[in-house]
């Protein structure tokens, strides 16, 4: 993951959106690559507060390795008004490393820890990873959901090309209460079933990507509670800035996209939203 994060932050920051009509969250980014900085340098701070100012006052800082993980619980105790943490092994991180039972047990020591509310990202991802070490990948994938039940977390959902294998690996083994579709890359019908299964649909700036007619058909069935609302940062920048160094403060892009393509007003959709992370991820406060 080193050369895309290593391009991504070549990438000069897209410029801030209008404000929202009322607060709402970012359930996924990853600051420590938006700053290169440790969890605790004023960066962070100044990324957090420019997104308060166009109204995202709450992010979800998402592990993607052991150590970044561990990071990822400081940044949550360092900035314990504004960010949670998600601690896991990214599906293509897994098979590659080099003791992955002791990762895992790293992971699930994280998950006691109080300012983490979800094990994530984690799950499939075929595009990256060769056939070879695709049962190890899924291994991983099901230790994470095995710890999620066990701590009662929210399970955060990384599928890239594996969408039938993730949807059959939830049913084999028994999904958690809260199982939530990062940056979700299915169409309709998959949406469709996800939805019947109580599934939570996390939509992206790729929402906005004008080759993505699926997403837009998939994001009209989707409930209101069962809908959540990410930047992937610093990847995935929205239009009409695609391309640039994405942070969360570029949320009030993809929801007013996404209120325009559902018909609905922005603050009602807003606030759904808002209402989704406080009941899936609690309270921010210390």
């Amino acid at each position: 993951m080193a050369d895309r994060h290593n391009r991504d932050l070549d990438r000069q920051p897209a410029p801030l959106p209008d404000p929202l009509p009322s607060r709402c969250v970012d359930s996924h980014a990853h600051l420590e690559i938006v700053t290169n900085t440790e969890p605790d340098h004023p960066e962070i701070k100044r990324v957090l507060d420019e997104a308060a100012s166009v109204g995202i006052d709450r992010v979800v800082q998402v592990g993607y390795s052991a150590e970044q993980s561990e990071w990822s619980v400081k940044c949550a105790e360092t900035w314990n008004t504004q960010v949670l943490a998600a601690v896991a092994l990214h599906p293509n991180e897994a098979p590659v490393v080099e003791d992955l039972d002791k990762d895992l047990a790293t992971i699930d020591r994280l998950a006691d820890h109080p300012r983490v509310r979800a094990i994530g990202e984690t799950g499939l991802d075929f595009f990256r990873t060769e056939p070879a070490l695709q049962e190890k990948q899924k291994y991983s994938f099901v230790r994470h959901i095995e710890i999620a039940k066990r701590h009662k977390k929210a399970l955060v959902i990384h599928d890239r090309d594996a969408h039938r294998a993730v949807l059959d690996t939830l049913d084999e083994v028994g999904a958690p209460d809260i199982t939530i579709f990062h940056c979700y890359s299915g169409d309709a019908q998959m949406a469709a079933e996800c939805i019947e299964k109580g599934y939570v649909l996390s939509f992206a700036g790729t929402v906005t990507f004008k080759n993505a007619p699926q997403l837009r058909e998939a994001v009209k069935l989707v409930p209101h509670n069962q809908i959540l609302v990410e930047t992937d940062s610093p990847f995935l920048a929205p239009m009409p800035h695609r391309g640039s160094l994405n942070t969360p403060a570029q949320i009030p892009h993809i929801l007013r996209f996404i209120a325009a393509e559902r018909g609905e007003d922005l603050a009602v959709l807003t606030e759904a939203i808002s209402s989704n992370a406080d009941r899936i991820f609690g309270s921010f406060q210390p």
